[in-house]
């Protein structure tokens, strides 16, 4: 039955990651916004370093670097280490240049989708704020049952797919030590979800503490590891780099198979990695409170740099300087632990199923922030505690579940649901952009002008939001 089912699912996903639709999509998408946002990525990278420092307008409201964390915690994860060996393995290490290529587009696709959901953004009645695709769809394409549609999408991927394949990674990483056996899975499993369902049973403040603490720790740690690796195998540079771009520009190689070809796993796992254009991270975005929508999507689009240039490329050097070949055998699990144990000796396997253990446990949390407030939009209001405890009890069982079902099924179920979430976002920011863009040069102007950047939407033609109202 499971394998029938997966048989559907890869089907299905095969068909959208052909190279006209989710690749031809997100890559369009990318070069459009950069062009329309002047190349933002390059020009205010240190603008979007200055920004994630700043303190919310309101004390005791989600701030910039809140809701950097929430967003990065569910964008750095498993990905950035099981998707980066899937990829050099099944792609060659190719993959990881076109990993860089779809974080560098991606960037500016970040900052659209997360600017708009910042001008679109609703107030609560304790007055933070709430918002993501669904109200931007709703109220500024006013298209409410395309809205309902993404949130359930939405819901799915990331309480299914995303949670379930993050469990899935954790076990994986332990099948390197002698004391893994078939009842592993079932432990780690528990594990998860007993400190998943603390967690969540404790609502959204104690997601975002949490992740708040754990997310630079963990992540300024791994990169210090990785830059040790590479220090210690600094001869391998030249032989690293050459591998890399000379599998990435392999053209026949390319041509003859996209499917398996490096540009296809590096845009697919760049996408589990960073998220941007999914339409995730706008939901963390409009919880920030700022003095100017802009300003929240610069921050988003340096989640995506720390996310795929920074994380992902330390898993990738950690295991490419180790001098362990990459094979489709060994995609996933064994080759990073393969890597790191040559890199690193015993040492290796033992810390990477520890950053493993963190990066999916904040990746549990930051993918189930997202998912409640879709769940409000799609009712119209808060849900009922009742509701609520049922909901929290179910995407607890699926982090178990997740640790104990087939590889593929946990792969192939993440990559169809994040290739629909593209395909419905992606087209409605792109319809959208204007708003966004004109933030983005007003934001400038203002800067120019020696001011503090704030934001009128009626003076930028924007009507009937809840914020931004002078």
């Amino acid at each position: 039955m499971i394998n029938a089912i997966d048989n559907v699912v890869n089907a299905i996903s095969g068909v959208l990651y052909k190279p006209y639709i989710v690749p031809l999509l997100l890559v369009l998408a990318g070069i459009i916004f950069t062009v329309q946002t002047g190349l933002m990525q390059f020009r205010l990278f240190s603008e979007s370093i200055r920004v994630v420092k700043e303190k919310p307008v309101n004390l005791g409201a989600t701030s910039s670097f809140g809701a950097l964390m929430v967003s990065t915690a569910s964008r750095v994860g498993t990905g950035n280490i099981m998707g980066v060996s899937t990829a050099l393995c099944l792609g060659g290490p190719g993959a990881i240049f076109w990993m860089w290529i779809t974080a560098i587009l991606g960037g500016a696709s970040a900052y659209v989708e997360s600017t708009l959901a910042q001008i679109y953004k609703k107030k609560d009645s304790d007055g933070t704020s709430y918002g993501g695709p669904s109200y931007y769809m709703q109220d500024a394409l006013g298209q409410r049952w395309l809205g309902v549609i993404f949130a359930v999408v939405l819901i799915l991927t990331y309480a299914v797919g995303y949670n379930m394949l993050a469990a899935y990674n954790t076990q994986d990483t332990f099948s390197a030590f002698s004391f893994y056996s078939g009842s592993t899975p079932v432990i780690i499993g528990l594990v998860l979800a007993v400190l998943f369902g603390i967690c969540v049973l404790g609502g959204g403040k104690r997601l975002t503490k949490v992740t708040e603490v754990l997310v630079p720790v963990m992540g300024i740690l791994y990169v210090v590891v990785s830059l040790i690796v590479v220090i210690m195998h600094i001869g391998s540079l030249p032989h690293v780099f050459g591998m890399i771009f000379k599998s990435a520009f392999n053209l026949k190689a390319i041509f003859g198979g996209f499917t398996g070809s490096c540009i296809m796993w590096g845009i697919k796992r760049g996408l589990y990695s960073n998220e941007a254009g999914m339409g995730s991270a706008p939901n963390a975005a409009a919880a920030a409170d700022v003095a100017h929508p802009a300003k929240q999507g610069l921050v988003q689009m340096l989640s995506v740099f720390i996310d795929t240039l920074l994380i992902c490329s330390a898993t990738a050097f950690m295991c490419l300087f180790s001098g362990v070949e990459p094979s489709a055998d060994a995609a996933g699990a064994a080759y990073v632990q393969a890597a790191t144990r040559t890199a690193l000796g015993n040492f290796g396997p033992i810390f990477m199923a520890v950053a493993v253990s963190l990066f999916a446990f904040t990746t549990l949390l930051g993918n189930y922030y997202y998912t409640e407030g879709c769940l409000r939009f799609i009712l119209k209001r808060e849900p009922g505690k009742q509701f609520m405890l049922v909901f929290r009890l179910a995407a607890t069982f699926l982090v178990f579940l997740g640790a104990v079902i087939s590889a593929g099924l946990a792969w192939d179920t993440a990559d169809l649901l994040q290739a629909l979430m593209v395909l419905i976002n992606v087209p409605v920011i792109l319809i959208l952009a204007k708003p966004a863009v004109q933030a983005l040069k007003d934001y400038e102007n203002q800067r120019k002008a020696g001011k503090e950047p704030t934001y009128n939407a009626e003076q930028n033609g924007i009507t009937g939001t809840d914020f931004w109202r002078g």
